[in-house]
């Protein structure tokens, strides 16, 4: 989907513009710099649970509060890659300073501001936080990472599944878990972790990546799981402790991830034909997971975020 400010009267166009910036991203205060002739445009798509927006505007600073944060309770991550000009970001008490082609985190649930002192262009990801692993998190927001090295191979990538999605959805959708995996690795970096590559963690980003190839299949089991993976029970579970995560665990956080895109994308479904394709065992299954790991019921959620 595409918005511009052109669409609008110019008087209008701030305001157009803030609504629309609250609308694809998450509730923030929009302001221009003085005495600019503002204008923006934003081109949206979704993959998979996973906001993909690019857009062009003039100067401009964002805010995002914790009013603002206490009305919009969105819990996601925001991948900030920066294409044209410099921009500003802090939260936290840290600041990133964005100039092309680097990246850097926002997280939705603390308050942040940005500052676009010039007309800038950006790619920005908005991705669910239950996507990634959580452990790097609390680490990562308002830090930055350059254009170049293994980091630039990451904006790359996720510059170029971007344009993928636009012609070829099928095989950006292929593409998309790379893409979150490549993420978990930048949110390590960004926190000032190093990823380990022990045979555990090996170990553990297979079992990863599995379940999360095999998520709807109803027959996901440890014996399953273990087996593809080419190790022992014993030794999956020693790996997956590392993160403080159960397999079973691991399994219910990411079938109610993929319930809670259904819910939203297509609220027509029925739950038992949401449980269905997720992996659950029936509709009741289905409700005692999804209220264990977000404390609001299917039916809540859908009619919370159907369509949203």
């Amino acid at each position: 989907m595409q918005w511009s400010s052109t669409e609008v009267e110019a008087c209008d166009a701030l305001s157009y513009w803030a609504d629309v910036v609250c609308d694809t991203f998450v509730g923030v205060a929009v302001r221009p710099e003085p005495g600019a002739v503002f204008e923006g445009r934003i081109d949206t798509s979704l993959l998979d649970g996973v906001a993909f927006a690019s857009l062009t505007a003039g100067p401009q600073r964002v805010a995002r509060t914790q009013r603002l944060i206490t009305r919009d309770d969105q819990d996601v991550l925001l991948v900030n890659i920066q294409l044209r000009g410099r921009a500003r970001l802090e939260q936290n008490r840290r600041v990133a300073v964005l100039t092309p082609g680097t990246m850097a985190f926002l997280d939705s649930s603390r308050p942040y501001a940005l500052n676009f002192a010039d007309d800038f262009s950006q790619l920005v990801m908005k991705i669910p936080k239950t996507r990634l692993s959580h452990r790097f998190l609390s680490g990562a927001t308002a830090v930055e990472l350059g254009a170049s090295g293994p980091s630039g191979i990451v904006t790359d990538f996720l510059i170029g599944l971007d344009r993928l999605h636009g012609t070829d959805r099928r095989a950006a959708t292929v593409l998309l878990p790379h893409a979150v995996d490549l993420l978990d690795t930048a949110l390590a970096w960004a926190a000032g972790a190093v990823p380990s590559q022990t045979p555990s963690a090996v170990t553990r980003q297979r079992v990863h990546r599995f379940v999360r190839r095999h998520l709807t299949d109803s027959g996901l089991d440890a014996a399953a799981v273990a087996a593809a993976c080419g190790v022992s029970r014993r030794t999956m579970y020693r790996a997956l402790a590392d993160d403080g995560e159960s397999l079973t665990e691991l399994i219910r956080r990411l079938r109610v991830t993929h319930a809670q895109r259904l819910l939203s994308t297509t609220p027509e479904q029925t739950l038992s034909a949401v449980a269905g394709a997720c992996g659950f065992g029936g509709e009741a299954q289905l409700h005692r997971a999804f209220k264990a790991v977000t404390g609001v019921t299917p039916g809540t959620y859908r009619a919370r975020y159907g369509r949203g």
